[in-house]
């Protein structure tokens, strides 16, 4: 099959084209991202040099928080940038890297997500086998894992778009090149390529929640046989992921697992999982967490203390 195209750019209609709006979104969404780049940065620095990295579900967390700065930063310093300057362009290849770099990056933190799921029901439905079955050997091997399957996930994506044959309208009504409006500008019949799409990451999707789903069914029916501690203390922990879940996976679903067609709503329901989703997974890690809020007080504690003694 040959790949062609005419056009070496695609504009990016963004979210407005208000310029009052675009002020708001550029304040807003810069806030955005800086929170996601420090907040996840404190969760890597704080678990990397704490105790808590010899312990599976903070070694997993570790690596979601690597995924959502890398996630994130597909799409939002080009958004931030094109309300800044207001030239909304973006070329040909830049616009394909963005294409494999939102579904490898996405594919690998869902399934890192599930991976803790699997943590969460080891340790707590056999809980006297956990270190022997979370071992690090076998950590990494899910791990590596995670990224074969957001690797093989993006190449089967971006083949797909890659051939397109674009000719015709460059305008994309979306603030990134998303896969469903590409498939719109495209001067083919895209019906298979579209079907194709939603077969792979509906599949992916689908398959990940009905793991997750079936993990934390099984999880509270073995809580019923826990005393009250307990199950606060496993419900605290689960809380954070299942709150993650829920707001990576709700837009998540709406995007993909329908026809291949394109909404102007698309683009609200992206915000979601491309920036506010990993905004608030630090947080949601955090607050909700004693053992992590107590590595974070003691080693910015001690490095604050032991940069006043130097000085």
């Amino acid at each position: 099959m040959t790949c062609q195209k005419n056009i070496s750019e695609f504009i990016l209609m963004g979210l407005s084209s208000s310029q009052s709006i675009q002020a708001f979104c550029f304040m807003f969404f810069l806030f955005c991202y800086l929170a996601i780049l420090s907040g996840n940065l404190l969760i890597l620095i704080s678990i990397r040099y704490s105790s808590l990295f010899n312990q599976p579900m903070y070694y997993f967390l570790s690596h979601l928080s690597s995924m959502d700065i890398c996630y994130t930063s597909c799409v939002t310093p080009k958004l931030i940038g094109d309300l800044l300057v207001g030239r909304k362009t973006i070329s040909y290849a830049n616009c394909m890297l963005q294409v494999f770099g939102i579904h490898f990056f996405g594919i690998i933190e869902v399934l890192i997500l599930t991976a803790m799921a699997f943590d969460r029901y080891v340790a707590i439905c056999k809980p006297l086998h956990y270190m022997a079955v979370m071992n690090r050997t076998r950590c990494n091997v899910l791990i590596l894992a995670s990224w074969v399957g957001g690797a093989a996930h993006s190449f089967s994506q971006f083949s797909l778009v890659i051939c397109l044959p674009f000719c015709g309208s460059n305008e994309i009504d979306h603030y990134y090149c998303d896969i469903f409006h590409l498939l719109k500008v495209a001067c083919t019949d895209t019906y298979i390529t579209g079907v194709l799409v939603v077969a792979n990451s509906g599949l992916v999707a689908l398959i990940t929640f009905v793991l997750l789903f079936g993990s934390y069914v099984i999880i509270l029916f073995t809580l019923r046989n826990h005393s009250a501690e307990g199950r606060r203390k496993a419900l605290s922990t689960c809380g954070s992921h299942i709150t993650v879940v829920i707001l990576f996976f709700g837009p998540s679903f709406f995007a993909y697992l329908r026809p291949p067609t394109t909404f102007s709503q698309d683009k609200f329901f992206a915000l979601f999982y491309t920036i506010i989703a990993p905004m608030f997974n630090p947080l949601i890690y955090t607050l909700r967490n004693a053992e992590m809020k107590k590595a974070m007080k003691k080693i910015w504690c001690q490095k604050i203390f032991l940069g006043e003694k130097n000085n």
